[in-house]
């Protein structure tokens, strides 16, 4: 893959990727509304949301706030340009990994104590889903024989054939990358969870609207990677793996309206636990055979 590569899947994922991202939140609130028995918003209420926020006037508690969150979506959009280019996948979670860390930076520069709190909770659900995420891309050259996205699409049979328990724990942090509960210790979109809202308490305004399109468009990366799994050197296999991602999403939205939070050291110890279960084993097994 080349610079030039890079660079266009960039600029198409900054364009698609927040608007498919935001179709996935509208239908999330609608699904959400249905389990609960109500109505729910129109599909593109978090359009009309986001709008709001970049028309009210931009007041921050200081000056690095804004270019921390804004690092955060620049990187977040890099990383969905390498993926969907057919790039590097190790390179790809090295940059999601650095736009979550600009975004736990912006949280601490508020000096709130509630978003403080909510950084050193995502900080924490980092560690917890980094071993996971490090152990796909590993199985993934194993499977597939390089780092390349673009691969897949040379391939006999999809990587879940030979990866399916790497695939069972990607779906796993799956929940706590998505910010879904019972795994949302760092910041949560369910009012009766927190009073404040952690790491966006004092967020407001444009910030507050750059953090939400950060959120759609890694909700397309990571989903992204679940699909992933499903591609093979047949154009028939892209709509297995769209179907699949719809389901595992549909999954992610009944899991969040059914389970309450649970406690840090609950998410960490299990995160783990899965990576070495289903990521070491799955690994180990493809070194050896």
């Amino acid at each position: 893959m080349t610079l030039l590569t890079t660079l266009i899947g960039t600029l198409l994922f900054a364009v698609a990727g927040p608007v498919i991202g935001c179709l996935l939140a509208g239908l999330d609130r609608i699904i959400s509304a249905r389990m609960q028995g109500r109505v729910g918003p129109p599909l593109l209420q978090p359009y009309y949301d986001v709008r709001k926020l970049f028309e009210k006037e931009r007041v921050s508690v200081n000056s690095v706030e804004g270019v921390y969150v804004a690092c955060a979506l620049l990187f977040a959009l890099i990383a969905g340009g390498i993926f969907y280019s057919g790039g590097n996948l190790l390179l790809c979670v090295f940059v999601i990994t650095l736009s979550s860390l600009f975004f736990i930076m912006a949280a601490y520069s508020t000096r709130s104590p509630y978003a403080e709190v909510g950084a050193a909770r995502e900080t924490l659900q980092v560690m917890s889903y980094e071993p996971m995420v490090l152990l796909m891309a590993v199985a993934f050259f194993q499977a597939a024989g390089s780092f390349d996205v673009a691969e897949v699409f040379q391939l006999n049979h999809p990587i879940i054939c030979t990866i399916w328990l790497v695939f069972l724990g990607v779906l796993f942090i799956l929940t706590i990358k998505l910010r879904k509960s019972p795994f949302d210790l760092s910041m949560s979109h369910h009012a009766h969870q927190e009073i404040v809202r952690g790491m966006t308490t004092e967020m407001s305004g444009p910030t507050l609207g750059m953090v939400e399109i950060m959120h759609w468009c890694e909700n397309v990366l990571f989903l992204g990677w679940i699909g992933m799994f499903f591609l093979w050197a047949n154009p028939v296999s892209i709509l297995v793996a769209v179907v699949i991602v719809l389901l595992v999403y549909f999954l992610e939205i009944w899991i969040d309206n059914n389970f309450a939070r649970v406690k840090w050291q609950f998410m960490f110890k299990s995160a783990w636990l899965v990576a070495l279960i289903a990521g070491g084993v799955n690994v180990a097994f493809l070194a050896f055979l």
